[in-house]
């Protein structure tokens, strides 16, 4: 028996090491009804906040206590959402009234509103310039100081963008524009639009993630449900990995070299990059029906899912704790 005990060690270290990869907790959301939207994190308040477009909210998540702090109110269906953590800053785009609202990130308070007079949607921060970029209307990207709320460009597009991305080594946004089934590449030095890749394999693209160091797009697909993975250079596309069915947020990590791919039919696609080009799933992981957005932090090496309410069951935040690497 003494010369098993340390292989029944090792075989415990090494259970109990990838039970805790993926491991589950979960934080309700009393009261939080119909569809649920975007995240953003602050990282150092160890804050999660969500747009509750179904409640005209946006939801203040504890993540140390486990606890929903009072909402932001009075807001029409938030959709987008950004943390400036340098300059702190809180950016809520609402889709009803084309509004985006810069709070402080602190005591919350409203400190400016842009009326952008359409409909908007995702907001991505630059930190480099200290700036906010909200997509918007029939086909937009506006760029917005994040400490006066003032728009300082706007860039035109042929139709209402969808998810977009902004290069932390470049200069470039990618943006997805699925009712004309391109991705949308754009100078964000000289606010223009530079290049237009046409999606010829899937479309209704509305995802999108990049790997900078392998120069990859992720690009998410419902019709039908593929993840597109194209060149950043030039558009080429080099592989099709299937994916849950209503997608909408897609996540690189670097760090595990994996793609994490949210559907809403209740499956979270784990997608191993093998090379730039060679692509495998590692698991089709169940969530709940509806769960489609969701945040990835490299920092926090946690994934965070919104699962919206159900019948009896109440709306949640579900998240997902990877090792770290």
């Amino acid at each position: 028996m003494r010369h098993l005990l340390p292989l029944i060690v090792m075989m415990l270290v090494f259970g109990l090491g990838s039970a805790a990869r993926g491991a589950d907790r979960e934080i309700p959301l009393p009261g939080v009804k119909g569809r649920i939207d975007h995240f953003a994190l602050d990282t150092e308040g160890k804050r999660l906040f969500l747009a509750a477009p179904g409640n005209n909210t946006v939801e203040i998540i504890d993540l140390v206590g486990g606890t929903v702090s009072q909402p932001i109110k009075a807001l029409k269906a938030p959709q987008g959402i950004a943390y400036a953590p340098d300059v702190s800053r809180l950016a809520v785009a609402s889709d009803e009234d084309g509004s985006l609202h810069i709070f402080d990130g602190k005591s919350l308070k409203d400190l400016a509103k842009l009326d952008l007079k359409d409909t908007t949607g995702a907001v991505r921060y630059d930190p480099a310039t200290h700036h906010f970029w909200v997509g918007y209307g029939s086909g937009a990207l506006a760029e917005v100081d994040a400490q006066t709320g003032k728009q300082t460009a706007n860039v035109k597009l042929d139709a209402q963008p969808e998810s977009f991305v902004l290069e932390t080594q470049g200069k470039r946004i990618f943006v997805n524009v699925p009712a004309t089934g391109h991705i949308v590449v754009v100078d964000r030095e000289q606010h223009t639009v530079i290049a237009k890749w046409e999606l010829r394999d899937a479309a209704a693209n509305f995802p999108l993630a990049l790997d900078e160091t392998n120069q990859r797009l992720f690009v998410g697909c419902r019709h039908p449900a593929k993840l597109l993975v194209m060149d950043s250079e030039n558009g080429a596309t080099y592989a099709r990995p299937e994916i849950p069915a209503d997608t909408d947020d897609v996540f690189y990590d670097a760090a595990e070299k994996r793609v994490y791919v949210l559907g809403g039919e209740g499956f979270l696609s784990i997608i191993s990059q093998d090379n730039a080009n060679q692509y495998s799933l590692v698991q089709r992981k169940p969530t709940a029906a509806g769960a489609r957005t969701a945040l990835f932090s490299p920092e926090t090496r946690q994934l965070y899912i919104a699962v919206p309410a159900r019948d009896s069951k109440p709306a949640s935040i579900r998240i997902l704790d990877w090792a770290r690497p």
